[in-house]
């Protein structure tokens, strides 16, 4: 049977270091679940498969998101396409919701269920 892959994106530090400790967590009960997604060193050193770096999200202020909005959006693209390509029975969103949540959004279309966690509150769609 093929090893289960979680799909898993991370935009900051704090949500790397959150999505390796959910990463442990869950190889300690399922230690073939595959991760994949945008991750930093932390969750890659947990043994995610970094699909794009996190610092592509690190874009702060007005002006600097609507300069990089084009990549962001093809980025989101990419990564649906990946987790719908893959049909992953589950999506985590940690941190990043401006990110995220448009992310989930497709993805729930695609019948694929998803969770939020970190700085930001669970949003739970129909």
């Amino acid at each position: 049977m093929p090893a289960v892959t979680i799909g898993i994106v991370a935009g900051e530090a704090s949500g790397d270091a959150l999505g390796a400790t959910l990463i442990q967590a869950v190889r300690r009960v399922r230690p073939d679940v595959r991760f994949a997604g945008i991750a930093g060193p932390k969750m890659h050193a947990a043994g995610c498969e970094i699909l794009a770096p996190l610092e592509r999200l690190a874009v702060r202020g007005f002006s600097e998101v609507m300069a990089h909005l084009p990549a962001l959006l093809a980025l989101r693209r990419d990564i649906a396409r990946r987790m719908l390509g893959e049909r992953v029975p589950v999506f985590v969103g940690v941190d990043a919701p401006d990110f995220n949540l448009g992310l989930e959004r497709r993805l729930k279309r695609g019948r694929i269920r998803t969770a939020s966690a970190g700085s930001f509150r669970a949003h739970r769609g129909k």
